[in-house]
């Protein structure tokens, strides 16, 4: 019986084609943009956790400038700044604090010979490589010893490499910042664009004492990165630092701090809830397509059962019970729903593909969401093929075979 209604209801959808394809495709569209938001705001949250996760693992940033208790934002430089003290005292006194790097920035024109380049140049420790998942290709990072005799020494990113060293090779050689010659002793391995599209290879670090004393003329760093051993003990450090950087900067109780910390271990946390909540309303707003597609199924299961009253007359009068007449009427709106469950699916895969795509947007396939999204949509026919399933087979025989 199973069979034959399931061959019935396909000779049905064979015969009237035209009626059958716009019922399907309120189901078509329906799966497919489910399928196709819900990838985009899967795409999101990718996108988010390789932006975070590019600057490092369990990281705390410092940067001078707190908030007030309105929270209102105090200018970074304003009150006092963080120093290369600051960071030792950290080193010395945090435990589970396993790499400290103080650093300060500021973007120069790099010359090699007639070839020039603007980049960022950034003074750090050598201890910055293990923070931001670097490798050396070529030569070496500088030492501590470089960093303490202050050495014009330089460790240079691929794309500085490619623009600037046409033979390709760097090390040994003689680059100029800002008019200054450093040496290039190290090339750092190529790791390409981050997730949104900023090259990481455009860098170029020179120690820490250096650039404050030989390039900028300061005595303070603009941050402090902090790479915690584990994530749980990163908010115990992050609680030691700030304990440790209100005592040195002499904060009194109650005061507000004239500096942040940034938990970017939080911050993943917070930003991929705020994503998970972006996926939920977009697979939600797509899924009232789908219940307009159900909408279409009961109309034209509807139609159907009134253009077949006297075939249902004529098999209730041949012995056809309650449940068959049901059944077939049901299994007919399914049918229609795993069409256009699988129509849908290749839809909303295709889409997303060709979104990310054209628009450069990233985007993930889910196999939880497709199988969701097709389950609703059997589910729809279903759901919405009971009234007139029911209705069919609650026809009288007699007033079925009278029927015109």
């Amino acid at each position: 019986m199973l069979g034959e209604s399931i061959k019935m209801a396909i000779d049905g959808m064979i015969t009237n084609k035209m009626r059958t394809f716009l019922t399907l495709l309120g189901i078509i569209i329906g799966v497919g943009a489910v399928i196709t938001m819900v990838s985009l705001g899967m795409g999101v949250k990718e996108q988010i956790k390789e932006n975070i996760s590019s600057l490092g693992s369990n990281l705390l940033i410092i940067t001078p400038g707190g908030r007030t208790s309105s929270g209102a934002r105090l200018a970074a430089g304003t009150g006092v700044r963080l120093t290369m003290e600051d960071a030792e005292a950290i080193t010395r006194s945090v435990e589970g604090a396993m790499y400290v790097a103080p650093s300060v920035s500021s973007s120069y024109q790099l010359v090699v010979g007639n070839q020039n380049w603007t980049a960022n140049v950034e003074g750090t420790t050598p201890n910055v490589l293990d923070i931001r998942n670097f490798n050396i290709e070529d030569g070496r990072m500088f030492s501590d010893k470089d960093l303490n005799s202050r050495a014009r020494v330089a460790v240079v990113g691929k794309t500085i490499v490619d623009n600037l060293f046409p033979d390709g090779i760097a090390v040994g050689k003689t680059i100029r910042i800002n008019k200054a010659p450093f040496k290039v002793v190290g090339v750092l391995s190529e790791k390409g664009q981050s997730a949104n599209g900023q090259d990481q290879d455009d860098v170029v670090y020179i120690p820490v004492t250096t650039a404050q004393q030989r390039m900028m003329g300061i005595t303070y760093v603009n941050r402090i990165t902090i790479q915690a051993e584990n994530e749980t003990v990163i908010n115990s450090v992050q609680a030691e630092i700030e304990t440790i950087l209100r005592a040195r900067h002499k904060i009194k109780e109650g005061d507000d701090d004239d500096f942040t910390v940034r938990n970017l271990a939080a911050l993943m946390d917070t930003m991929m809830e705020t994503a998970n909540t972006i996926t939920l309303l977009l697979g939600n707003i797509a899924a009232i397509s789908l219940l307009v597609g159900g909408i279409g199924i009961m109309n034209i299961m509807l139609v159907s059962v009134t253009e077949r009253t006297r075939e249902i007359g004529i098999r209730k009068a041949l012995g056809a019970t309650y449940n068959n007449i049901l059944l077939q009427f049901l299994i007919e709106s399914m049918v229609i729903g795993v069409f256009g469950g699988v129509l849908g699916t290749m839809l909303g895969i295709g889409a997303s593909y060709a979104l990310s795509y054209v628009s450069g947007w990233g985007t993930v396939v889910s196999l939880p969401a497709i199988i969701i999204a097709v389950v609703f949509s059997v589910g729809i026919g279903l759901f919405f093929g009971i009234y007139p399933a029911r209705k069919a087979a609650l026809l009288d025989p007699i007033d079925a075979l009278r029927y015109e």
